[in-house]
């Protein structure tokens, strides 16, 4: 459950937080106030994506934070996310939109936005304004009766989704396989070629680094022939530095016995002695090694022409020729037993697709079931929400053309007059019916799911009247077992609200803000006054809001008698 809505910053909002309740919560306000902003606010906290626009001039970031109550069932799966969460449950979802990037955090861990998606499937289902407009694509029927059928299917289209990858992988393979017999003999040659350049070349990895550096001691080997020998004529010779440290040694000697602060000194001089001979020895060691044969320069030259000839030819270093000639070899393989290779892995197509055929007529099998339960149900709901004598089936058709979800179309049929026949509802329904049939479908599915917190953005799009007062007792229903959160424009469903919220627009100080509070119960008969009479509150109206109210508690009473 949606415990509370904390926004700062955003768009037209200062800083604002709301308490939500369980039941029926009813958000109203004039239009334009900026009710779709409060919900907006939520789907922007749950990973939607949001511009630094939103920012409230003069910010520097935008923040919303979202605290639930999470039910016991659900804290294992949050605990798979790697998300921590006590023994009370409560979770709090983070987002803090600044001017080049956004940051996730879920109980104090910053988390990517995919993980703040997974997470919110879990927690809460937000129908959006117009969303009830995708029922009008048969994609969307698919999507509502797989939702329905999850306990069988979700497991199954899993499996589907694997197989159906695996299929094409294996298809591609296939088909970048077949070629003529021509073109065959073509690509040998090549890959012969190829290979036998490679392998006959002898690589070995960093044995072009290593010649490098041969090469450049043999190219400059006169330069340093001369200046090694001019360093060894300074420390090592006559009158070299060797020479010189090794008279002042024996010269400092002679005079230890005067002075015990002497002896100091002395292992110093001894020691730099010492190194003084050391590096005398190797330098005379390291030019001895200078000396090579013009061939052997030729050698190291005309290894590194080769190397890099191979390395620009096939754009790749040493180690990439080296797994350029084990995928030739792989290559060549395949070509050499290519009428094998094909037939292996024509067969396994066949029998992958075999598989598929399979799983998707036990998916369709499924599918069918559900759809003529799920449309038992809908007639009754859609008829507690004033539609008289419908009909309604979903039909489940198998086109054969093989998909991620399967090879099923789904359609929503319809007959909403007595008489009529039935026909697909995108072309019999309306903006009234559509939200109506939305809102059945919702109610459907969410006794069948462990979300506890729906939130409907104008569901009442296209009604009045009676239909009206039947949609308010629907949502009122549902929020015997679920947490609702709606805004609506209409006064019979506010009527209904178990929490009522009211949102304004107002100019503070020259600056315009939108504000939420919760209103008491006189407040909500004054708001119920305000959309039944608009501008001008008569006591008639004022009466009239009173009496809407009564009934909607009178209603929900007799409901729990």
């Amino acid at each position: 459950m949606l415990l509370s809505l904390h926004v700062k910053n955003l768009a037209l909002i200062d800083e604002e937080e709301v308490e939500f309740g369980n039941g029926l919560n009813i958000l109203t306000g004039e239009t334009g106030a900026g009710k779709s902003i409060i919900i907006g606010s939520v789907n922007l906290a749950l990973g939607a994506r949001g511009d630094n626009d939103l920012i409230r001039n003069g910010a520097e970031y935008a923040l919303i934070e979202l605290t639930f109550q999470v039910k016991e069932e659900l804290h294992e799966r949050m605990r798979q996310f790697d998300i921590p969460i006590d023994d009370d449950g409560i979770l709090l979802i983070q987002r803090k939109i600044m001017s080049n990037r956004s940051v996730f955090k879920i109980a104090d861990e910053t988390v990517t936005a995919k993980t703040v998606k997974e997470i919110a499937a879990l927690l809460i289902d937000i129908h959006g304004q117009h969303e009830h407009q995708s029922l009008f694509q048969n994609g969307k029927h698919l999507e509502l009766l797989d939702e329905y059928a999850k306990s069988e299917l979700k497991s199954l289209k899993q499996e589907l989704e694997d197989k159906f990858a695996g299929y094409q992988k294996a298809n591609k393979e296939l088909n970048e396989l077949i070629v003529n017999e021509t073109n065959r003999e073509k690509e040998i040659k090549l890959l012969e070629f190829e290979l036998n350049e490679i392998v006959s070349a002898r690589l070995k990895e960093g044995e072009d680094e290593e010649l490098e550096k041969s090469y450049r001691k043999m190219l400059n080997a006169r330069k340093i022939t001369e200046t090694a020998g001019l360093i060894y004529q300074l420390m090592g010779n006559e009158n070299g530095a060797g020479e010189m440290i090794g008279r002042a040694s024996k010269d400092l000697n002679s005079i230890l016995e005067f002075d015990d602060k002497l002896n100091g000194l002395e292992e110093t001089l001894s020691s730099l002695e010492i190194l003084t001979d050391e590096f005398n020895r190797s330098l005379q060691e390291y030019m001895m090694d200078l000396e090579f044969e013009e061939k052997d320069f030729l050698e190291v030259q005309e290894r590194l022409d080769l190397l890099n000839h191979l390395k620009m030819k096939y754009k790749q270093s040493i180690s990439g020729i080296l797994e350029q000639q084990k995928n030739t070899e792989e290559k060549l393989d395949l070509l050499y037993h290519y009428d094998e290779v094909l037939k292996e892995k024509k067969e396994n197509c066949k029998k992958l697709e075999s598989e598929l055929h399979l799983l998707c007529e036990h998916i369709t099998s499924i599918r069918k079931k559900y759809a003529k339960e799920l449309a038992a149900i809908l007639v009754t709901s859609l008829e507690e929400l004033n539609f008289l004598q419908v009909q309604f089936e979903i039909q489940v058709r198998d086109h054969q053309t093989i998909g991620r979800s399967g090879w099923d179309e789904v359609e929503f049929m319809i007959s909403t007059n007595p008489g009529e026949p039935i026909r697909p509802l995108s072309l019999v329904a309306s903006g009234g019916e559509l939200s109506r049939i939305m809102l059945a479908l919702k109610t459907v599915i969410a006794g069948k799911d462990s979300i506890e917190t729906l939130i409907f953005d104008e569901i009442d799009a296209g009604i009045s009247g009676k239909t009206a007062w039947k949609v308010s007792e629907k949502l009122s229903i549902l929020g015997s077992n679920h947490q609702i959160i709606c805004i609506t424009h209409l006064p019979q469903i506010a009527a209904m609200a178990d929490h009522h919220f009211i949102i304004n627009k107002n100019a503070i100080d020259g600056v315009t803000k939108t504000q939420i509070a919760k209103i008491d119960e006189t407040g909500c008969i004054t708001e119920l006054a305000r959309m039944l009479g608009g501008e001008y509150i008569t006591d008639a109206v004022m009466n009239n809001a009173k009496d809407l109210k009564i009934l909607a508690e009178k209603t929900k009473l007799a409901r729990n008698l």
